[in-house]
């Protein structure tokens, strides 16, 4: 007996049996969500060196390819490809290391001195509190309270203090577990700086094997459209990051040149706290300003007053002048949208997902946004948005926007070809 194949049934028949299984497996993945969460966070574990090494390499990107182009000029390019390669991998690297040694040699013990001496004060601090809680006392008569309510009190607080009692003997756990995580996450970085120097050596040949796949795979403009996509994201991501980074050190020297300069006390950690906070957008110099403000209380409630109206101050000169020229429109997104990413992606990930979120969204945007317009476009209707305003409620005019002279340079300046054949 003899079978007759229609090629349009049978490719029916295979679409039909792929979505049959992608059902069956994604039913699978709900009901088995938490194993298929711990199987997902096992491979993100095993994964963990690649991810930093993937990370640093992305981070000392740009600085290799400055050293690059900075060995072209000197070498006036009679340097081969290769030991400019070496070279500019290697002086990245002590530049990032010569940074951190000053951040630990200088920075952090400066730190610790303010939290000694923020130590120190605590117990006067507490001794004034108490002498304010006796004389609230004696000015409003709170002797006379009524038992009840003072043998609350006091159950409350012997409660809090047996809770930390029957706890404290269940952190000894944690604490090893957290020296055991802490030295796992050592060795993860110290592997993913190995794996770095290997992506950043061969970065061009990654990049050749990853389009060689996507040409086996796809069609040629399919191919290109998604390394269209790559390259967009990537200028996204590192304008955003980079700049932001940049700002954020600016801040951050500001405030330490501007509390040194009045002697505030605790300079060094406030500054930092208030330049690593900075990274976050919008959120970020609230999430600095209040545990700053509440050091200073500590010390001194004027100067924390002063400090709040300064801290004030600094953050409109970033947010109207600083942050523009460094960042300019390199996401595209309007507040609001802003504001959206680092809630949902904070949500998601945490304070990562704050830093990360907005270039991420910014990315989906407008891929979402070349989408509509590219149907549009295929429906002869016109892509602009203001034409589909309500002509009684027309948009409002908004000012065009021009790129930064950070953005600028970092667009048009491109690395030397080199003449010779890797």
């Amino acid at each position: 007996m003899k079978f007759d194949f229609n090629r349009k049934y049978n490719t029916i028949a295979l679409y039909t049996l792929l979505v049959i299984a992608a059902g069956v497996c994604i039913i699978m993945a709900v009901v088995k969500i938490d194993a298929v969460a711990s199987f997902f966070a096992k491979i993100l574990t095993i994964l963990r060196p690649f991810i930093w090494g993937f990370a640093i390499a992305y981070i000392l990107n740009p600085l290799m390819g400055s050293m690059e182009r900075l060995l072209s000029k000197i070498s006036r390019n009679r340097l081969h490809a290769r030991p400019k390669r070496y070279i500019s991998i290697l002086l990245a690297y002590l530049i990032s290391l010569a940074a951190l040694f000053i951040f630990f040699r200088i920075v952090i013990p400066q730190i610790g001195q303010s939290l000694s001496a923020l130590a120190k004060q605590i117990p006067g601090w507490l001794e004034n509190l108490r002498l304010l809680a006796l004389d609230l006392i004696d000015k409003y008569d709170l002797e006379n309270l009524p038992t009840a309510t003072i043998d609350k009190i006091i159950a409350t607080a012997e409660g809090i203090v047996q809770d930390f009692t029957v706890k404290l003997p269940a952190m000894v756990p944690q604490l090893l577990q957290m020296t055991m995580n802490l030295t796992a996450g050592i060795i993860n970085v110290l592997i993913g700086v190995i794996i770095s120097i290997y992506l950043l050596m061969e970065k061009e040949l990654f990049f050749a094997h990853i389009k060689k796949i996507l040409s086996a795979l796809f069609s040629s403009r399919r191919v290109e459209r998604v390394l269209t996509i790559t390259h967009k994201s990537h200028a996204i991501f590192s304008g955003f990051i980079i700049g932001k980074l940049l700002d954020s050190l600016i801040i951050g020297l500001l405030c330490l040149f501007f509390m040194t300069l009045f002697h505030w006390p605790y300079a060094m950690l406030i500054s930092v706290i208030v330049g690593v906070t900075n990274v976050i957008p919008y959120f970020g110099p609230f999430f600095g300003a209040i545990p700053s403000i509440l050091i200073l209380l500590i010390a001194d409630p004027l100067t924390a007053l002063w400090f709040a109206i300064f801290i004030l101050l600094l953050q409109q000169l970033d947010g109207n002048v600083i942050g523009p020229k460094i960042l300019g429109d390199s996401t595209g997104l309007s507040p609001f949208w802003v504001i959206f990413a680092i809630t949902v992606f904070g949500s998601l990930m945490g304070v990562p997902g704050m830093f990360i979120g907005v270039p991420l969204f910014a990315v989906i945007y407008s891929l979402v946004a070349e989408f509509t317009e590219y149907r549009l476009k295929a429906r002869s209707l016109p892509a602009e948005t203001s034409a589909y305003a309500s002509p009684e409620h027309p948009l409002l005019p908004v000012k065009e926007k021009k790129p930064t002279v950070f953005r600028r340079f970092r667009l048009q300046k491109k690395p030397p070809q080199d003449s010779d054949e890797r």
